[in-house]
């Protein structure tokens, strides 16, 4: 029982901050805060401190599902459930350590965003790497998603 706990709890941590994020907090920064620069940086914080809960949820999640499968005669779907959650694992750490750490140094290359060219490389490259970035939570969130159905089947 304790281990289904932490399944779910981690879950929810992990999942809802995602949810969260993309559909309440990211659009009211835009929509709130004086410039672009400013709430891309809050995003930028946010995001880090998102993938560090995804990361500890994830092992968290890990330990929990394998105990659980152990102890429960019956459960079909562990591993099924530890691919998924290693699979969203291993996009989170993709985001955080590859292409996030990019866009800082590109960030960093080019100062305010806004105020440069859209044909700039660096630009171009910022801007691709954000498509990647929103990509990879998408799917880690879809992967979310599935973990979250099977686990809810049990």
């Amino acid at each position: 029982m304790i281990a289904r706990f932490l399944m779910l709890l981690s879950l929810v941590a992990w999942f809802g901050g995602i949810l969260f994020f993309a559909f309440v907090m990211a659009p009211a920064l835009f929509a709130i805060l004086p410039s672009r620069e400013l709430a891309g940086a809050v995003v930028q914080r946010s995001l880090a401190v998102l993938h560090w809960i995804g990361i500890v949820s994830a092992l968290v999640f890990l330990i929990a599902s394998t105990l659980d499968a152990l102890n429960t005669p019956g459960v079909q779907h562990g591993m099924s459930r530890n691919i998924l959650i290693t699979i969203a694992l291993g996009l989170t750490l993709i985001s955080q350590f590859g292409v996030t750490r990019t866009m800082q140094r590109l960030h960093r290359d080019i100062g305010v965003i806004d105020t440069a060219s859209t044909s700039d490389p660096r630009r171009v490259e910022f801007d691709r790497l954000h498509t990647v970035s929103t990509g990879l939570e998408g799917g880690v969130l879809l992967l979310g998603l599935a973990t979250l159905l099977l686990v809810a089947r049990e």
